[in-house]
């Protein structure tokens, strides 16, 4: 029995050692972080690739067909209600995969993958965001950055992407 409990208490130690790694992504001049491993590729941003369709949300820009999967394509500033911008060459779209969902977001740019102990991550505050704090995982913190950490398998299982699904079944 003690055995088992150090073994439990080494392998939550270690864990707590090796940190998490985010996926970071830019919308404006903020940073945001993403667990990596909800990540399954990064595209560049093709507005030809995306069809439209009617009577969904604003921020749902539509959906793409990747190698078979129909995938909604989500604008991160305007779901999280930021001034909207021209897209560019930098400006990429990430596709995640969240269980039996794919879901691609875009975002102005993906700048690198960090790994954070678990002391760099403060709790989330309760106001003075963009967006509804039950999404947020936390503040992560690394030198001078400050990265918003985004729990975005619940921003991406919202009810608000099921109407995306019933649209296009």
């Amino acid at each position: 029995m003690l055995n088992t409990l150090q073994n439990v208490q080494a392998a939550a130690l270690q864990a707590d050692m090796q940190g998490l790694e985010y996926l970071v992504f830019t919308l404006g001049a903020q940073e945001y972080g993403i667990d990596i491993l909800k990540v399954q590729e990064i595209r560049g941003y093709d507005s030809q690739t995306v069809t439209r369709i009617a009577n969904v949300p604003g921020f749902i820009k539509g959906v793409t067909n990747l190698r078979g999967v129909i995938v909604p394509i989500v604008d991160m500033r305007i779901k999280f209600n930021l001034e909207t911008v021209e897209y560019d060459h930098q400006t990429v779209v990430v596709i995640l995969n969240l269980g039996a969902r794919v879901v691609g977001v875009v975002v102005d740019g993906v700048s690198d993958v960090l790994m954070l102990q678990p002391a760099q991550i403060s709790a989330a505050p309760q106001f003075g965001t963009t967006f509804a704090t039950e999404y947020l995982t936390g503040i992560g913190t690394l030198d001078e950055r400050m990265l918003i950490l985004v729990d975005i398998e619940k921003l991406m299982t919202s009810e608000e992407l099921q109407l995306v699904e019933h649209a296009v079944v």
